[in-house]
């Protein structure tokens, strides 16, 4: 908690400098935006703390028990390292590489919240693509699920996960579960 409390107050600090965001890259404040920033940037080295290992390999994930009343779940996202993040409280269970936008389109950034969820959805945008254990994230058809993970930018938008850490994802989060998007 200590280390969001840094980022929360480097927030306040540096708000002002950060440059303006296009509209359609966000649908957070530049505040936002720059808190799931620091939460991204601290999930590698808890990753390193709880695994001994800072990188994983594409379509790999880390996981360990972490029992339930260690705090609500919320998922650190990481553009740049392509890698998802999966809390108890302050505590990492979980972390696997991830697929995102590739260019010219984006994966949002900043702070989300799990709007809906179903075991099997198809892409009303993408000629019926399927996406299993789908997590929507907002209003545009974002959402994280199962599906190709070269470990490298490749999605429409979405945050594609290995399709054995999505199913266990899938099962420990609610609608409401906090999705932090950093750069």
């Amino acid at each position: 908690m200590r280390k969001l409390a840094c980022a929360l107050a480097a927030v306040a600090v540096c708000a002002l400098s950060v440059p303006a965001v296009p509209a359609a890259a966000s649908v957070e404040t530049v505040e936002a935006q720059m808190t799931a920033a620091s939460a991204a940037s601290v999930a590698r080295e808890d990753m390193f703390n709880a695994f001994g290992q800072d990188e994983i390999e594409p379509g790999h994930y880390l996981w360990r028990d972490v029992p339930r009343n260690a705090g609500e779940e919320r998922v650190v996202i990481s553009l740049t390292d392509q890698l998802a993040y999966l809390y108890r409280g302050d505590t990492l269970v979980a972390a696997a590489s991830i697929s995102t936008a590739k260019a010219p389109r984006i994966t949002p950034t900043g702070i989300f919240t799990v709007l809906e969820k179903r075991p099997m959805y198809r892409s009303k945008k993408y000629d019926n693509a399927p996406m299993p254990f789908m997590q929507r994230i907002d209003d545009y058809g974002i959402a994280m699920h199962a599906g190709y993970n070269p470990g490298e930018p490749a999605s429409h938008g979405c945050i594609r996960l290995p399709s054995k850490f999505a199913a266990k994802l899938y099962q420990v989060t609610d609608v409401g579960t906090t999705v932090l998007i950093g750069a």
